[in-house]
């Protein structure tokens, strides 16, 4: 663990004349000193680490290949390096419990959290673990709520991706052979599922309302994804869940807004100049004051791009990096991190101004990546 003094630090606006002396000790920020090293930050931004609020791009570590699952020990090795080498130093893994299956069923949950548990002293960035839970499942939310008991799970996310619409008119649902094939299931015996658990819906809903206050209770922070309505969004809300992940419309949005509901945006939303699917653009949310994140969603590099992108379209610079650090760790209830102010986890990225190019992230004052001219400096340093 390095207790450093980063000098003449400069800020995300490369042409800013602020510099500043930003001092660890002990894996926390602290009050610079004298009989601390200093390493040379000259034309280098230092800024709070990123936060990522919800992303799944860790899947590809995990199994590299369709049915080719790796060690998932070694696959959170291997991501724990991607998510540094991005700056990201708080990251949020957006697992399934879905009747999807495979990757993204509740075996495969399962299996994520004891990996994640028992790698956790060799991983630098911190992972926090969220269940994404499909509110109609074979295994119900009986089972799904003991595991967030057993596993010690504090962020849960509610999904409804069921193609309600064209089963309740009795159609084939789009995409349903593609789906069936990836699940490993025949497309009959997929459709059966999901007209089965689309009979579920009404008794779901009815029971939703006691387990959200049952895992509030616990402490468990809740959220919803894809909130396609004003009024789902309320209701959601009347349950005590006070985070919505990637609303669909700006009016959803403006409700969220208007509850009290914090807002989290895809970052890669951003940088395409708006969603893959037709929502809402992410941009215009920001700029309307409709976001208080942005995450990673599939793409860890887009955290650090959709900052610049917003910096390059004039936007207050502190307010663009604020949407990747103090932001989501405020969303996530983390307070002890996101900011450069004393005591808190010295969690931080190193960024050349000209380049834009990561140099080194730093976690609880440990090195999670270094590389270029600035790892020169911090040997120097040594």
């Amino acid at each position: 663990m390095a207790d450093l003094i980063f000098s003449d630090a400069g800020t995300l606006a490369a042409n800013s004349a602020a510099r500043q002396e930003i001092a660890i000790r002990d894996g926390r920020l602290c009050a610079p000193e004298g009989s601390l090293r200093r390493v040379d930050c000259r034309g280098y931004a230092v800024l709070p680490g990123i936060v990522d609020a919800h992303g799944d791009g860790f899947e590809r570590h995990l199994a590299p290949r369709r049915g080719a699952v790796s060690d998932l020990r070694e696959g959170l090795l291997a991501l724990d390096a991607e998510l540094a080498a991005n700056g990201i130093t708080t990251a949020v893994l957006a697992q399934f419990w879905s009747w999807e299956g495979g990757m993204r069923g509740p075996d495969f949950a399962r299996a994520l959290a004891q990996a994640l548990a028992a790698s956790a002293s060799q991983l630098v960035t911190r992972m926090v673990f969220q269940l994404r839970l499909e509110l109609c499942t074979d295994e119900g939310l009986d089972a799904a709520e003991a595991f967030i008991a057993a596993a010690g799970v504090r962020y849960v996310v509610f999904n409804d991706h069921l193609p309600h619409s064209a089963l309740s008119r009795g159609k084939q649902p789009p995409r349903l052979i593609g789906q069936a094939l990836k699940a490993g299931r025949s497309p009959e015996t997929h459709l059966e599922m999901l007209q089965r658990l689309h009979a579920m819906g009404p008794e779901v809903e009815a029971a939703l309302p006691s387990l959200c206050a049952r895992l509030s209770a616990a402490g468990v922070r809740m959220g919803s994804h894809d909130d396609a309505t004003a009024d789902r969004r309320q209701r959601y809300r009347e349950m005590g869940v006070q985070i919505s992940e990637f609303p669909e419309t700006e009016a959803t949005a403006k409700a969220a807004r208007d509850g009290g509901d914090a807002i989290v945006l895809g970052a890669p939303n951003l940088m395409r100049g708006g969603s893959h699917n037709g929502n809402v653009s992410a941009e215009d949310m920001v700029r309307a004051g409709l976001c208080d994140a942005l995450a990673s969603d599939y793409h860890y590099p887009s955290l650090r791009q959709a900052a610049y992108r917003l910096l390059d379209a004039g936007y207050d610079p502190d307010r663009a990096w604020a949407l990747v650090s103090s932001g989501p760790a405020s969303v996530l209830g983390l307070a002890d991190r996101g900011h450069f102010r004393p005591g808190a986890h010295a969690d931080l990225v190193i960024i050349d101004q000209d380049t834009r190019r990561i140099e080194a992230t730093f976690v609880g004052g440990r090195v999670g990546y270094a590389c270029g001219m600035f790892a020169e400096r911090l040997m120097a340093a040594a």
